[in-house]
């Protein structure tokens, strides 16, 4: 029986690591290291459980639960199937994501260069923008040969410039760690557990499941099982791969603190090779940036292409790849700061029910699977992200959110969890409680995909 060889999974896992390695998890882990100075570990480590814990978790669940988001979902119910998993391939797909890789694109890989009588100019993002989704669509034309394209040229070449950057800090570092600084200073770990959750990147495995399982059945292994195993073999390594990447990122972050207080991570990264490098700094960095997003963006297009076509009568997956490419080009020209502003309150509506349904996915078989946990679960936790939501974009709901200031970790973004586990285990009283009604099958109280 056929299965993956132990060079194919390693390329399928670069793969997957490319499509999760964005600009934003690029330019992230320098900013915590510079904040946390001394204390950069312990944050690091609260940040890789959330910023690589969530994700791997996310691909695996993907893969156990049938092999797509909307067959994970089904296990809620099926109008909920359709409605969830059309809202994050939306998100994460033409109207949040993939413009942004587009528009980071342009402002760490391009603006940099560009003259100053040039970077008030609408025209140069509109050109890069446009050649950037071109190569994008191209990469996605042939699915199935995204693994030799990303996992055999992308990544290893992407992995070579971060390497490159990281050893200069040790040959030649910019100085000692600092004091931590803000909230880093009491607790680390949290912190960097926190913001680690902010990377959104388990909404994101969600939509990377697929591709992988694609990718696996291309090479030509068919069983579920193996096709499965191999999924969590890919996901193990591209884990790996991220953590590795973040400890060198939030190194460079945390010796970086003679170059002063600086606002994000970009700029941390910018100062840190232009101090190494020289003005071959800035080209390094841009390109590495320019590579980070082009995975990304490719992997989402791709996805989002093969889900849409399948669900859209007439509509090709090279036609869909081809409108997706366009649609998105059009997007990521109302700028970076834009796109930011409206993408925070949708994520924060819809991440936590894709996390209380991803971990919910790794307890099936133990509740039994009660569509009633399910429901529980998801239903309490959307009726807090969805009002997180609602606050963001100043809509009044001042005193829903003032009335959940009561529940614990709300303040920290995450007064959903215990209300998750207690409607999770409300449910799972009713699905043991409930008699069995005449002529339902043995197993009516639970789901009927993957029990």
């Amino acid at each position: 029986m056929r299965e993956l060889s132990k060079r194919e999974t390693i390329t399928v896992g670069l793969m997957l690591f490319a499509l999760f390695f964005g600009a934003g998890n690029m330019i992230f882990p320098p900013a915590l290291g510079q904040a946390a100075g001394t204390d950069v570990w312990a944050a690091m480590f609260g940040f890789i459980t959330t910023g690589v814990g969530l994700p791997l978790l996310g691909v695996i669940a993907v893969g156990l639960g049938g092999g797509d988001l909307q067959t994970l979902a089904r296990r809620v119910h099926p109008v909920f199937a359709v409605v969830f998993t059309f809202v994050v391939y939306l998100a994460i797909g033409p109207f949040l994501a993939i413009p942004r890789t587009g528009t980071v694109t342009y402002e760490m890989g391009v603006l940099p260069f560009l003259p100053a009588s040039a970077k008030d100019s609408w025209l140069p993002l509109f050109v890069t923008t446009v050649v950037y989704f071109a190569v994008t669509y191209w990469l996605c034309l042939n699915p199935s040969k995204l693994v030799d394209r990303i996992g055999k040229i992308l990544t290893p070449a992407l992995l070579i410039i971060i390497a490159v950057m990281f050893i200069g800090t040790l040959v030649n570092p910019l100085g000692d760690m600092g004091p931590a600084t803000g909230d880093y200073t009491e607790s680390p770990f949290i912190k960097g557990f926190l913001e680690g959750y902010l990377t959104l990147d388990a909404l994101a495995a969600m939509v990377f499941g697929i591709v992988v399982t694609a990718s696996v059945q291309a090479v030509g292994v068919t069983d579920r099982r193996k096709i499965t195993t191999s999924t969590i073999k890919a996901a193990v390594i591209a884990a790996v791969g991220l953590g590795l990447v973040y400890l060198a990122l939030s190194h460079m972050g945390a010796t970086s603190q003679s170059l002063g207080k600086l606002e994000n991570g970009g700029q941390i990264l910018t100062g840190v090779v232009h101090v190494l490098f020289g003005p071959l700094g800035s080209l390094l960095l841009g390109l590495a940036v320019t590579l980070a997003c082009l995975t990304t963006s490719v992997g989402l297009v791709a996805s989002c292409a093969t889900f849409f076509s399948e669900r859209i009568p007439g509509v090709s997956y090279k036609a869909m790849a081809a409108i997706l490419s366009v649609f998105s080009a059009g997007v990521a020209n109302v700028g970076l700061t834009q796109l930011i502003a409206f993408s925070v309150p949708v994520l924060m509506a819809i991440y936590p029910i894709g996390i209380v349904l991803m971990i919910l996915s790794f307890f099936h078989k133990l509740f039994r699977g009660y569509s009633a946990v399910y429901i529980g679960a998801i239903v309490v936790t959307a009726a807090i992200s969805l009002i997180d939501g609602a606050a963001l974009i100043g809509l009044p709901v001042d005193a829903i959110t003032e009335a959940y200031g009561h529940l614990p970790l709300y303040k920290e973004g995450i007064g959903w969890l215990l209300p998750a586990v207690a409607g999770a285990l409300l449910g799972f009283l009713w699905g043991s409680l409930r008699p069995k009604r005449k002529g339902e099958p043995k197993l009516y109280r639970e789901t009927t995909s993957n029990t």
